[in-house]
């Protein structure tokens, strides 16, 4: 195992390498630099900007700005932020938190709720509680986040006035005490839900399918012809071969949370790195674009391997190694 992923991670040192010549190109593609975002170009002198551009190094080789990029870049040093007039580290270890406050929500909120429908779906397949969380999960499957976002802030909050709209605390809250994180918790919960309604869904007919397949098996009629209680053949038998793929899911969920959270963040000015992105784009934050994208490639490679060795884990018939 240890083995299998040293080698997954030497692999992602070129995979790194080509995403960050992706994304140099990206950016330089993109019209504007990080200079013409600091500065108002038709109230700047021509000269200065000429001069500043020139001191900076815009006006050198392709080359010679990604290898300076680069280089930089391995040794920590992400740039200054055009925006907030400070490094890039500390713009995004100022908006990590929040990030993984809601990611971490969203996958807990995720795997009780997909666990218990799943498995109450699986041992009373065909009855009417079933239909009707069948129904809901293909509801849920079928909305998009950002539809459900709205819906959720229009019903939850305008309506009903049970969770806030947007921001991540309450105002004149203490940090540390225990109504600051019972604030936290208030202000994530509903995105959390929005975030992982796919994953809720989608890990809750998949459950259900995989009991009723592992039901039918011949060990689980050698085990009921033995005497085994139905209690002891779901909870042993059954349940612990259907969730081992569920386990694995947990990598993959990385991935689906950077991608979502940029819309859902967005939809709830909720103040982490994916609105943080979108902003980066819209004010030009090159740098702190840059960055994120490089962040967020890292995290899904980190995603992939995490669910392979969760696979190997669970699953003593496989040997990664």
């Amino acid at each position: 195992m240890l083995k299998y992923a040293f080698r997954r991670i030497l692999g992602m040192i070129p995979m790194l390498f080509l995403i960050s010549i992706v994304v140099f190109t990206l950016a330089k593609l993109m019209p504007g630099d990080s200079f013409s975002g600091e500065i108002d170009p038709t109230k700047t002198n021509p000269q200065y900007i000429a001069e500043m551009r020139e001191k900076l190094g815009y006006n050198d080789p392709l080359p010679q700005q990604y290898f300076r990029w680069i280089g930089k870049f391995v040794e920590g040093d992400f740039g200054k932020s055009t925006r907030y007039k400070i490094k890039v580290s500390e713009v995004i270890s100022e908006k990590l938190p929040n990030t993984l406050l809601l990611g971490f929500s969203s996958i807990i909120i995720t795997y009780i709720l997909a666990f218990f429908m799943g498995l109450y779906s699986g041992r009373k397949p065909y009855t009417v509680a079933d239909n009707l969380i069948g129904g809901l999960n293909y509801l849920g499957l079928s909305i998009p986040s950002f539809i459900a976002g709205v819906f959720a802030i229009f019903l939850f909050s305008f309506t009903l006035g049970w969770f806030p709209s947007n921001g991540s605390i309450d105002i004149g809250m203490t940090e540390g005490t225990f109504e600051y994180w019972l604030s936290r918790l208030h202000h994530v919960f509903l995105p959390a839900v929005v975030l992982g309604l796919l994953s809720t869904a989608s890990y809750t007919q998949f459950l259900r399918n995989d009991i009723i397949e592992n039901s039918r098996k011949d060990f689980v009629r050698t085990a009921r012809a033995k005497g085994t209680t139905e209690k002891k053949i779901y909870n042993v038998h059954i349940l612990r071969n259907s969730i081992i793929p569920l386990i694995t899911f947990l990598g993959f969920d990385l991935v689906a949370i950077i991608s979502g959270a940029i819309i859902t963040e967005t939809i709830f000015t909720y103040p982490g790195l994916g609105q943080l992105f979108l902003q980066s784009v819209g004010t030009r934050d090159y740098p702190v674009l840059m960055t994120l994208t490089m962040l967020f490639s890292f995290l899904t490679l980190i995603g992939n391997l995490l669910a392979d060795i969760l696979y190997g884990v669970v699953d003593p018939r496989i040997r990664l190694d």
